[in-house]
C-alpha cells in the first residue's frame, strides 16, 4: 500500500470523526484544502474559525480539513470521495490536482453545491462547479512580471519556481507572468523576449515541498552565479523561514545590489519579515483569510439558489521593503 494513500486515508478519518462530531446540530459546509502542512491553509482555518464564531446560532458549520501533506494528491481526492458519500450539505474544493478532481467530481455528479476555492478546476471542467472565490492568479503572474521588469528593465537571465505540476492557479500565475515580460499572449517559454531568458533547468517543480523549494533555490543560486532574477511563484521556500534565510545568506550581497532579485508569492509573516530584512524584493501577497471567511456565507447563498458572482476574486497586496509596514489589506 502507498504512503500517500495511507496518508491520505487517516486523514480522511479525522475528517470524518469532525464532521460525525459536528453534524449532530448541523449542517456540514466543507473546505478541502490541498495540505494541512502548508501555514497558507491555516490562513483559510483560522477565517472559516472567525466565520463559525460569528454565527453560532446558523444552523449550518463550517469544516475545514484535507491531507495530512500538500504532496498527497490521491489523499485530496479520497477525502472529497468520502465527504459525499457521508454526507454534507456543500463544499469548497482547492484543487492539488485539478483533473483529478474534476474527474471525481463528474464521476460523482454530487447534487449538492460544489466550488472552488484558492486553486480552480481547469478550464474544460469548471462547468462542474458554481464559483471560483480566490485570487485572479493570472493577474498575480501579471504584477510579478510589472515588478521583474520594474527592477530590471533591460531584462536578464530568469528561473521560475512552480509548486505541482497539474495546479491550475500556479500554472496561472506562470502564464501571467511569461506573457506579460514577453508582450505576447500564450508564450510556453522565455527565450530572449524583452531581454528575458529563463535558464536550463527552469521551471523548478517544488511539489509543494517547502525543503525541496530551498534546496533548489541553494542548486540554482550555485550553478547559475550569474542570475538576474528568481520568481518563486508560490512562497514554498519562505514558508521555512531559517532554511530560507540560509539560502539567502549565500547572495546577500547580491540581494541588496540588486545584481539578483527575487519576487515571491503570499506575504505570510514570515515573509514579510524576509521581505524586510532584504531577502526579497516584492512580495505579491493573497488574501487566504477573507477566502476562508467569505467561503460559508457564498456556500450557504448556492444553497439558497441566490445568484453568485463566478469567479469571487479575493484581491492582491504588493508589498516592497519599503512598503512592508502598510502594504498589507486591513
Amino acid at each position: 500500500m502507498r504512503k500517500s494513500f495511507v496518508v491520505g486515508a487517516l486523514a480522511c478519518v479525522l475528517a470524518l470523526v469532525s464532521v460525525s462530531a459536528q453534524s449532530a446540530d448541523k449542517k456540514i459546509l466543507a473546505i478541502v484544502v490541498k495540505g494541512l502542512d502548508n501555514p497558507f491553509f491555516e490562513q483559510i482555518n483560522l477565517g472559516c474559525q472567525k466565520w463559525q464564531k460569528e454565527n453560532p446560532d446558523s444552523e449550518y458549520t463550517c469544516l475545514y480539513t484535507g491531507p495530512a501533506s500538500s504532496t498527497d494528491e490521491a489523499g485530496e481526492v479520497q477525502i472529497v470521495d468520502d465527504l459525499l458519500t457521508r454526507g454534507i450539505e456543500a463544499i469548497a474544493i482547492s484543487p492539488s490536482n485539478a483533473p483529478a478532481m474534476g474527474n471525481l467530481i463528474k464521476q460523482r455528479d454530487p447534487s449538492i453545491p460544489v466550488m472552488t476555492i484558492d486553486a480552480d478546476f481547469i478550464a474544460a471542467d469548471r462547468g462542474l462547479r458554481k464559483t471560483y472565490l480566490g485570487t485572479d492568479n493570472y493577474l498575480m503572474g501579471v504584477k510579478m512580471a510589472e515588478h521583474a521588469a520594474a527592477l530590471k528593465p533591460d531584462g536578464g537571465s530568469v528561473c521560475l519556481q512552480l509548486g505541482n505540476v497539474a495546479a491550475d492557479n500556479i500554472n496561472a500565475r506562470a502564464a501571467g507572468f511569461r506573457d506579460t515580460i514577453a508582450g505576447k499572449k500564450d508564450t510556453d517559454r522565455l527565450t530572449g523576449q524583452s531581454g528575458w531568458t529563463e535558464i536550463d533547468g527552469c521551471p523548478l517543480f517544488t511539489n509543494d515541498q517547502v525543503d525541496l523549494a530551498n534546496q533548489q533555490m541553494a542548486d540554482t543560486f550555485l550553478a547559475n552565479p550569474d542570475l538576474d532574477a528568481f520568481i518563486l511563484i508560490g512562497g514554498w521556500a519562505q514558508f521555512a523561514p531559517q532554511a530560507y534565510a540560509q539560502v539567502t545568506d549565500q547572495v546577500m550581497d547580491k540581494l541588496k545590489s540588486k545584481e539578483l532579485i527575487i519576487i515571491a508569492g503570499d506575504t505570510l509573516p514570515p515573509q514579510m519579515k524576509a521581505l524586510k530584512e532584504g531577502r526579497s524584493h516584492v512580495q505579491v501577497g493573497q488574501r487566504p483569510f477573507e477566502m476562508g471567511y467569505r467561503a460559508p456565507s457564498v456556500m450557504i447563498d448556492l444553497i439558497n439558489g441566490k445568484n453568485v458572482g463566478d469567479p469571487l476574486y479575493t484581491g492582491l497586496d504588493e508589498c516592497k521593503p519599503e512598503t512592508a509596514d502598510s502594504c498589507l489589506a486591513k
